[in-house]
């Protein structure tokens, strides 16, 4: 009887997540031709569009074939910005991009809140000490809240925001945007090791993209 030859099944990228040294988190093949890194800020509302308008597109048409990798590292903008991000990647990078899309998707609702702190809350925020302010005002905004239908428990959340090497991350992340990359907001793209500057959308990048995988 003959031996059927086994056929290795494909990978599905889309599931292949790994943090980077640089302290990002890639989804695709590590090995693409086409590696595509976004600097990026959870309550930057250009960033939310961005992510609504392209991220089913890039999935679908570029990373899942293994030809293209995306890169998602934290360009940290505000305190809010810095509560929020530490609960994104709190879980590691299997939990990331979930997370990462709960804050991008419902980015009007959970900011809301640091939109008109009571002065109240803004008098405790300045009476605290720095490394205490961020778990303040994560609290303040309700963000244990947000998360614990996403899987962050009280204690995790508590864990996550009085974390002193991910804190120490975002701002190594931040520094090399600006002073490596020369990016100056977000969000903003770097292709196969070069800065794309003035490219903001979708729209600017695919053609990019596209004229890359030639």
């Amino acid at each position: 009887m003959p031996v059927l030859a086994t056929v290795a099944a494909k990978p599905n990228w889309l599931n292949v997540v790994a943090a980077t040294p640089e302290g990002g988190f890639r989804m695709g093949n590590p090995d693409a031709r086409v590696k595509l890194v976004e600097y990026g800020s959870l309550t930057c509302p250009h960033c939310a569009h961005f992510y609504a308008e392209a991220m089913d597109k890039l999935k679908a048409n570029y990373i899942a074939s293994g030809k293209v990798s995306y890169e998602f590292r934290n360009f940290v903008l505000n305190g809010p910005d810095y509560a929020a991000t530490l609960l994104a990647r709190c879980k590691g990078a299997p939990g990331f991009f979930p997370l990462a899309n709960a804050f991008f998707t419902k980015q009007s609702q959970w900011t809301e809140a640091f939109a008109h702190l009571a002065e109240a809350d803004s008098a405790r925020l300045a009476g605290l000490a720095p490394d205490k302010q961020i778990a303040a005002l994560a609290e303040i905004g309700k963000l244990d809240a947000f998360v614990a239908p996403l899987g962050i428990n009280r204690a995790k959340f508590d864990a996550c925001l009085a974390d002193k090497a991910a804190s120490e991350k975002l701002l190594s992340m931040r520094k090399d945007a600006v002073e490596t990359w020369k990016l100056t907001g977000t969000p903003g793209f770097i292709l196969n090791g070069k800065t794309q500057e003035g490219v903001l959308t979708w729209e600017a990048l695919e053609p990019l993209l596209q004229a890359t995988l030639r």
